[in-house]
C-alpha cells in the first residue's frame, strides 16, 4: 500500500506594493534573485506608479515570468471621489473584506497634507470623533496604508507628470489608532520616508496617536516621525469621558511618553503637537486653557485647536468664534505657540473628525450608537 505524498502548499502570493526596502531585498534573496532587483522594483512602484510588473523592463524577462507567478503589485481600489469647493479631495477606498476608509487630500498654496487611515474604523470610541461610532472591524496592511498615498499621487497622474509633489506632507490621523497597527504603520512610514519610495521629510511625516502608551514608548526605538498627541483635556477626568483610553493611560503617562519619544530624536529641535478639539461647553472655557496651559509647562509642544465638526448621532456642538479666540488667547499669553485649524472639506464631510468609511463591524458599537440615537429622537418626539 503506498502511502499519499502530501502535497506542498502554494506559496501565498506577495503584494508588493507595502513592502519596505529592508522587506523588499530579504523577498529577493528569498527566491534566490540579487538584493538590488529591490531597488529597482521599489522604483517602479512608488516613483514610476507602475503596478503592472510586465512594464518593469530592466528586470528581464525571465524574473518577470518569475514575479507573475508569486507576487503581485496591488494597491487598494478608490470606489468614489468627492471634491470640496475649497480644493480638498476625499476618496473612498474599498480594502480586503469590504471595508471602506476615506483618506482626504488638503491642499494649502504650495503644501499638500495627506490624512491616511491605518484602520477599518477604530475600537477607542473617543466621543467627539465620528470613526470611532461606526465600531471596528481589523487593521489595513501595510500595502494597504501605502497604498493610499500612491492612489492620492496616481488619481492627479503625478507619477510622471512633472509638476511636483501631490503630496508634501502626510498625517497619520484618518481613520483608525495607528499604534494600535503598530508593524504596518511603521512599515508604511518607512516607505514614506525612503528616498526609493517617497522621499517626504520625516518633519513632513506625523503619527497622531490617542495614547497607547506602550506603543508610543516603542516607537522611539524605530521611527523618527513628528508626533502629534490627541489631548482634548486639561484634565483626566474630563480626559476619561472624551478619550475613554485615558482610563488605562493617564495624561502624565501620555506626557512622560511623549517626552521621551521627543528626547530621543537625533534632532533635538523637535516638539510634541498637541491637539485639542474645542467643543462648546464642554472644554472650551478659559478655566480649561488656563488650566490647560499649567499642564502643559516645560512640555516641548506647540498647541493645534480644532473646532469641532458635527456629525449625526453627536450633540456636541461647535464653539463660537468668540469662544476660540478667548481659549486661544489665553495659551498665546502663557508664552504658548498655538494655531487654530481652519476647516477643510467639511462640505464632503471630509473634516477633523467626520470620517467615516464604511465598517462591517466587530464591537457592535455601530448598533448600540444607532439605537442610542433613535431611542433620544423618540423621546423629543
Amino acid at each position: 500500500m503506498t502511502t499519499p505524498v502530501a502535497k506542498a502548499e502554494p506559496r501565498p502570493i506577495v503584494n508588493l506594493m507595502g513592502l519596505s526596502l529592508r522587506q523588499m531585498e530579504q523577498f529577493f534573496l528569498d527566491i534566490g534573485e540579487k538584493k538590488f532587483r529591490a531597488q529597482q522594483v521599489l522604483k517602479w512602484i512608488h516613483h514610476a506608479g507602475v503596478d503592472d510588473i510586465e512594464e518593469m523592463t530592466n528586470l528581464g524577462k525571465a524574473l518577470r515570468e518569475k514575479l507573475l507567478r508569486i507576487a503581485e503589485v496591488r494597491p487598494p481600489e478608490i470606489v468614489s471621489q468627492h471634491d470640496s469647493s475649497d480644493g480638498t479631495r476625499k476618496w473612498a477606498i474599498r480594502v480586503d473584506g469590504g471595508g471602506l476608509v476615506e483618506t482626504v487630500l488638503i491642499p494649502d498654496g504650495s503644501r499638500a497634507t495627506l490624512c491616511v487611515s491605518s484602520q477599518v474604523g477604530c475600537s477607542l470610541d473617543c466621543s467627539f470623533c465620528s470613526t470611532g461610532k461606526q465600531g471596528f472591524q481589523r487593521d489595513l496592511s501595510a500595502a494597504e496604508i501605502i497604498g493610499q498615498v500612491w492612489l492620492a499621487i496616481k488619481s492627479y497622474d503625478a507619477f510622471q507628470s512633472g509638476n511636483g509633489r501631490v503630496v508634501t506632507n502626510v498625517v497619520m490621523m484618518g481613520m483608525g489608532e495607528p499604534l494600535l497597527n503598530f508593524d504596518n504603520v511603521v512599515a508604511a512610514m518607512d516607505l514614506m520616508l525612503e528616498d526609493l519610495a517617497y522621499g517626504i521629510s520625516k518633519r513632513r511625516v506625523t503619527l497622531s496617536t490617542s495614547g497607547v502608551v506602550p506603543a508610543l514608548d516603542r516607537l522611539a526605538e524605530v521611527s523618527e516621525v513628528s508626533l502629534a498627541i490627541s489631548l482634548h483635556a486639561p484634565n483626566d477626568a474630563l480626559r476619561s469621558q472624551l478619550v475613554p483610553i485615558n482610563r488605562k493611560y493617564p495624561i502624565d503617562m501620555l506626557l512622560r511618553s511623549s517626552r521621551n519619544y521627543i528626547a530621543a530624536q537625533r534632532d533635538k529641535k523637535r516638539v510634541v503637537t498637541v491637539e485639542y478639539t474645542l467643543i462648546a461647553g464642554v472644554n472650551d472655557q478659559p478655566e480649561h486653557a488656563r488650566e490647560l496651559a499649567v499642564l502643559l509647562q516645560d512640555f516641548p509642544c506647540k498647541i493645534n485647536l480644532i473646532p469641532f465638526n458635527s456629525f449625526p448621532q453627536s450633540d456636541y456642538q461647535r464653539p463660537s468664534g468668540n469662544a476660540v479666540s478667548r481659549f486661544w488667547q489665553v495659551l498665546v499669553d502663557a508664552g504658548y505657540i498655538v494655531t487654530v485649524r481652519t476647516t477643510r472639506g467639511d462640505d464632503i464631510d471630509a473634516a477633523c473628525g467626520q470620517l467615516v468609511g464604511q465598517v462591517v463591524d466587530r464591537t457592535r458599537r455601530s448598533e448600540r450608537h444607532r439605537a442610542a440615537a433613535e431611542t433620544q429622537i423618540i423621546e423629543v418626539g
